[in-house]
């Protein structure tokens, strides 16, 4: 890659839009399944270079967005130990749990500290011998990893007082759980940062398997453009593959370093998303070797499961079903400075996406 420019030619954009115009005959739709997807699309307004046959779904691809409440709940209640510091990224800390949020946790005293790098949090906890330092771990295989080296970090200097509450999640099941529940996709547009990890054959078995077109790609007008004409000449020719759009960045492999920590470190279990409920081996949960570093072990809690925010349709949007105006919410009792529900919080969440660009 050399500037930023090259991947925002108009020209270039408008030839893409015209091809796929041009050979898109059938009813197709697709879903991103990553936030920052999400935001490039509805920022560039790729949706008005599309031909009314292409229908383009968002899906549950923003990590803060498919954190359940009761790990929200969770997270609180550790704020509220004695002595405690919470650590975490900024986009977590305004999601609402049932009744309260860390921000406003916060607020009334408690220690709740917003990091870049949970490596951060290492230092704090050093700092802090006396006091149990809590980490919320969210997102996907793109920020796993970090975790990982996090907690063998912390192994290794013999911190004791360093805890992670792993929400991680991974991508494939819960893209399999979407077509097995009957959303209607042709294909699916794949998450580059995710992909750079794990490489590509995470998603074989929907091209072998659920017979979908797969295509990893960028986060520029011209990488999404690309990656949809890729899609749909996958799908005007009944030949489903995994392919990737994002070369400069994504090698079929993957990072062996990155995929390496991961197995290390965690295992897989079953767990909550927003909206999705318990998806099978979705999670990454803490593996025994690193036992002294599992929040959830060591200080465990009793959350009940919460419902959801009455009138907030999060996770009918987060499955792709329904759209931002479509919930009597949006834009009215749910804004980004007020937020219901999680897709409101996050920038990468489609509520405050579409806010920002389509309202």
């Amino acid at each position: 890659m050399r500037y930023v420019d090259e991947y925002r030619n108009r020209e270039l954009i408008l030839a893409l839009s015209e091809e796929v115009k041009k050979i898109s005959k059938k009813e197709i739709t697709l879903m991103e399944v990553c936030g920052g997807h999400t935001m490039a699309i509805h920022r560039f307004g790729l949706h008005s270079l599309l031909p009314s046959n292409i229908r383009l779904l968002s899906g549950p691809g923003c990590p803060v967005c498919v954190s359940s409440q009761h790990f929200l709940d969770t997270a609180i209640a550790y704020s509220k130990i004695p002595g405690a510091i919470i650590t975490t990224y900024g986009d977590l800390i305004r999601v609402p749990g049932s009744v309260s949020s860390l921000e406003k946790e916060k607020a009334k005293g408690a220690d709740v500290r917003i990091l870049y790098s949970v490596l951060e949090a290492l230092e704090i906890a050093k700092n802090n011998p006396g006091r149990p330092v809590f980490f919320p771990g969210i997102g996907f295989e793109t920020t796993a990893p970090a975790t990982a080296a996090a907690i063998v970090q912390a192994k290794k200097e013999n911190i004791v007082n360093f805890f992670v509450l792993s929400a991680h999640k991974i991508m494939p099941p819960v893209m399999k759980a979407l077509v097995d529940e009957g959303v209607k996709i042709n294909g699916f547009i794949a998450p580059g940062h995710v992909s750079a990890i794990t490489g590509t054959a995470i998603y074989n078995e929907l091209a072998a398997g659920y017979g979908l077109g797969v295509v990893v790609t960028g986060f520029e007008p011209v990488d999404m453009m690309q990656a949809i004409l890729m899609l749909v000449r996958q799908i005007e020719s009944g030949t489903p593959k995994v392919e990737i759009q994002y070369r400069r960045i994504v090698h079929p492999e993957g990072n062996r370093i990155a995929q390496a920590l991961l197995i290390e470190v965690f295992n897989h279990k079953d767990d909550r998303w927003r909206g999705l409920g318990i998806i099978r081996d979705s999670g990454l949960k803490i593996r025994k070797d690193f036992v002294g570093f599992d929040a959830e072990v060591k200080y465990p809690v009793s959350v009940p499961e919460p419902p959801d925010p009455k009138g907030c349709i999060c996770g009918l949007i987060l499955r792709g079903l329904k759209k931002p105006g479509d919930c009597r919410l949006f834009a009215t009792t749910c804004t980004p400075s007020d937020p219901v529900g999680a897709c409101m919080v996050s920038g990468e969440g489609t509520c405050a996406t579409y806010y920002k660009y389509r309202r």
